[in-house]
């Protein structure tokens, strides 16, 4: 008897705990307020929570707020609720800390407990949009050619889709599940001649990829076996031409291909719009490699990084590793503006056959900048340690005559602040 009581005693405070639990998380369409003593708990009990840790002086946070208010409920709506909670990273700097959060706001999407941190759009109705990806069914299934066009609407722009004409859903199930993160993937089961027409396919079965934002689109007729059926995937999930900017580069950090990056003046010339052009005619044969381009106008300091200064001839095409290293063709560092076709040619032949000059990245890599392990925040005690030290080195100093600082210092102070900010985390503050 007493055994009885005990157990029931046990199941009395069992039931009680998740009926607290229950009540104090609910989906009900608020952003919840989660601080030290309950973000474990709102973690385990929903599959899927975005969490916001901001700061209450942060003014990119403030404008961040309303955005995530309006988002609120229509992701708790979805069949499967996405939750949005947030966090006072400057109150409970601990908890910031575990998480790896030195800037604000640092966005974080927790789904069944693993976090990713999120790069998406910050407006409510894009973020909709792309959070919508990460509960999508791996595999949708299109039974006609509205259900294909609704497909496609409600994808976006954001991720490339990939689009199974005639093909069973177990054929791309198991690379579906792996890149979920990063494409969407249907199969259509039943289209007319005119969808064939629009997706510019002749035959069945037929595996189309799409990239909304760049208008491009490839077409993969088989063999689907996973090896190749892996390989188009994984190639596709990039455009054709990658342009180089802080979000595109950080969809290039886990990519083992090389990349072959021409530096224009200019990206939106019309010059450089037809280079673009070859450039994807080049990149749609040789998939071995990533194509990008940057401008430098639109993002000199990175184009620094490879030599380009003002006497440079423009353009110039590399092959850059992706991290410390790149390799100029020995005798086609430049391209003129005829026949860009066969000079592009003979920089890839003189590539794969290796006349090239190995060079090294002007100043840290800018990729071993994004896998740096020293936070904003880390950076910043470092520098209040170094000042009080020279705090501490000048007491007792008074009688020294005052120092006027030379021009040229002051220059140099002024312009690694301004490269340090240029390299700072996009939409943030810390």
């Amino acid at each position: 008897m007493r055994l009885l009581m005990i157990l029931l005693l046990l199941l009395c405070i069992f039931r009680s705990g998740i009926c607290s639990t229950a009540d104090q998380f609910k989906v009900d369409g608020k952003v919840l307020e989660l601080d030290e003593s309950n973000f474990d708990s709102a973690i385990s009990s929903f599959d899927y929570i975005l969490v916001d840790f901001y700061a209450p002086w942060c003014g990119h946070c403030k404008r961040l707020s309303p955005q995530l208010d309006e988002a609120a409920p229509v992701l708790a709506g979805l069949k499967e609720p996405i939750v949005i909670a947030k966090v006072n990273a400057d109150k409970y700097t601990r908890l910031a800390r575990k998480h790896d959060v030195d800037a604000y706001p640092t966005l974080k999407l927790f789904m069944h407990g693993v976090s990713m941190e999120y790069f998406g759009p910050r407006k409510a109705e894009l973020l909709v949009q792309y959070l919508k990806k990460f509960v999508a069914p791996d595999v949708s299934v299109l039974s006609s050619d509205s259900a294909i066009s609704d497909f496609v609407e409600a994808a976006g722009s954001f991720f490339p889709i990939y689009i199974g004409f005639g093909l069973n859903e177990t054929v791309t199930s198991n690379l579906a599940v792996k890149y979920k993160k990063r494409a969407w993937f249907s199969v259509a089961k039943d289209f007319s001649d005119d969808a064939m027409v629009l997706y510019d396919f002749d035959k069945v079965p037929a595996l189309v990829a799409l990239h909304p934002s760049y208008k491009q689109q490839s077409i993969f007729y088989g063999p689907f076996e996973d090896e190749f059926l892996g390989d188009f995937i994984k190639q596709n999930l990039l455009p054709l031409v990658v342009p180089l900017n802080h979000e595109t580069l950080k969809l290039l950090k886990d990519e083992e291909r090389k990349i072959v990056l021409t530096i224009t003046a200019d990206e939106n010339e019309d010059q450089s719009q037809n280079l673009i052009k070859v450039l994807k005619a080049a990149a749609s044969a040789n998939r071995d490699l990533v194509f990008g381009y940057v401008g430098v106008q639109q993002w000199e300091d990175f184009a620094d990084k490879f030599g380009v200064d003002k006497k440079t001839k423009l353009p110039k095409m590399i092959v850059w590793n992706g991290d410390e290293e790149y390799f100029s063709v020995i005798g086609i560092e430049s391209l003129d503006k005829e026949d860009l076709g066969s000079q592009i040619s003979r920089f890839l032949e003189g590539y794969r056959e290796g006349r090239t000059e190995r060079k090294t990245v002007k100043g840290p890599s800018f990729m071993g900048f994004i896998n740096s392990l020293i936070g904003i925040r880390t950076v910043y005690i470092v520098v209040f340690i170094v000042a009080v030290m020279m705090l501490i080195q000048s007491i007792g100093k008074d009688d020294e005559p005052l120092r006027v600082g030379r021009r040229d210092e002051v220059d140099h102070a002024e312009s690694s602040e301004a490269e340090s900010s240029q390299y700072g985390p996009e939409k943030k503050e810390d």
